[in-house]
């Protein structure tokens, strides 16, 4: 079984987070840019897979700047045996729907694709099943743990008010929780081996497909931004009246 590993590289959840407020794109330059912590969980996952033998080949796949290649070495350490990193400027500030039509189109021939339920910048949890619709596969979302057996993978879910036990036929995608692995650390053996493990380059025309102006698909883009206004002060309210004045308060804007 040919198991993918999406990655994505994102700014160091413990900085700070800034708006470009001419683009309304985060400003990736202004902090540090690591592999997205939930995606090494996914490799984890990954690895227990190849180490079980249900997984012959982990491919790491990512779509992001040439930098990116220090998040795709991370993968390479923990749990891949080589690498897809699509590099092109054409894909600066891609929406969800156009990552997707990228990923998918990288990782279509695997068996069961593997990705974090949602990632730390953008949180907006939707590009896994983006590419099992585009791919006409079964997803299984935010699972916290998964198991495969004769074809068939196995994902445990837990809602706020059910826990699930979601089966599909492969070849199928699984977003996983940070709770379905716990990455180890990586040796300096693993590291010097990540380092001479293939990384293929490749760009949209190598894919087949086209982004930008021009593109029979063109992504959202931000029309306006602005600074979150600072957090004033409440009022405050106590003493005999305190209870009178809560009242008014709420009245005032149709709490009550």
């Amino acid at each position: 079984m040919k198991v993918v590993v999406l990655v994505k590289q994102v700014p160091d959840t413990y900085e700070k987070r800034d708006i470009a407020l001419d683009t309304g794109l985060l400003a990736r330059q202004n902090s540090e840019n690591i592999i997205d912590e939930i995606d090494e969980r996914v490799s984890a996952v990954a690895a227990e897979l190849k180490k079980a033998g249900t997984a012959t080949e982990v491919v790491a796949v990512t779509m992001g700047p040439a930098d990116a290649d220090k998040s795709i070495r991370k993968v390479l350490a923990l749990a891949a045996d080589r690498a897809v990193h699509v590099v092109d400027d054409e894909l600066a500030g891609s929406d969800m729907v156009q990552t997707a039509r990228v990923l998918a189109e990288a990782a279509k021939d695997a068996d069961l694709i593997l990705s974090g339920a949602e990632s730390t910048d953008g949180r907006g949890a939707m590009v896994p099943a983006m590419i099992a619709e585009m791919l006409g596969r079964p997803h299984i979302p935010g699972a916290d743990s998964i198991e495969i057996a004769d074809g068939t993978v196995t994902g445990v879910t837990n809602t706020d008010t059910e826990r699930l036990t979601l089966s599909a036929a492969t070849p199928a995608v699984v977003s996983l929780t940070e709770k379905a692995g716990e990455p180890k650390l990586t040796n300096f053996k693993a590291i010097r081996e990540a380092r001479k493990k293939e990384i293929a380059v490749t760009s949209l025309a190598d894919l087949g497909l086209a982004a930008g102006p021009d593109a029979a698909y063109v992504r959202s883009v931000m029309v306006t931004a602005a600074e979150r206004p600072p957090k004033e002060a409440g009022q405050k309210v106590s003493g005999d009246t305190a209870a009178t004045e809560l009242v008014d308060f709420l009245a005032a804007r149709h709490l009550v």
